[in-house]
């Protein structure tokens, strides 16, 4: 499998992600709007008042987490799965002598085949400290030093 094929299906991995946690967030908005209209119907007493209080802001907290989401997509169709460089930046796949990684969203490990890519943020911890290197430097994390072999 080549460079973009595979930089393809870690960024369809990444999608999938997305768009599942989309769903989700989204469901749980419409149970809570549903779990809301109930409460209307049934309000009496400080328990009712209390109930739908926590209802809004489990609403509110599902809201905030849909504009997560909805921030991240812009992002994904950013990433250009046939863009080559020399240095580490949004959508390159990193060689280093310990793990491969792919900057794109913080999703973890992907396995793919027999090997495991980690999927990372360009804005996480490991993204930062990846971002801009090139073949043969090295970056030090939690104690260990890793040697970039190649950026694809």
């Amino acid at each position: 499998m080549n460079a973009v094929e595979l930089k393809t299906e870690l960024l369809q991995h990444c999608q999938k992600q997305v768009d599942n946690r989309y769903s989700k967030i989204k469901q749980t908005i419409a149970d809570i709007e549903e779990s809301l209209l109930e409460e209307a119907k049934n309000s009496s007493g400080d328990k009712h008042e209390t109930g739908r209080a926590m209802l809004q802001i489990d609403r509110e907290n599902a809201g905030k987490q849909l504009q997560e989401i909805e921030k991240i997509v812009p992002l994904l169709k950013k990433i250009d799965v046939k863009a080559t460089s020399d240095y580490a930046r949004l959508g390159s796949l990193v060689y280093t002598d310990k793990f491969i990684y792919f900057i794109s969203l913080s999703i973890g490990t992907v396995p793919i085949g027999k090997t495991d890519y980690l999927c990372v943020a360009l804005n996480s911890p490991v993204g930062a400290l990846i971002s801009g290197k090139k073949n043969g430097d090295e970056f030090n994390l939690n104690g260990n030093v890793y040697k970039i072999i190649s950026v694809k």
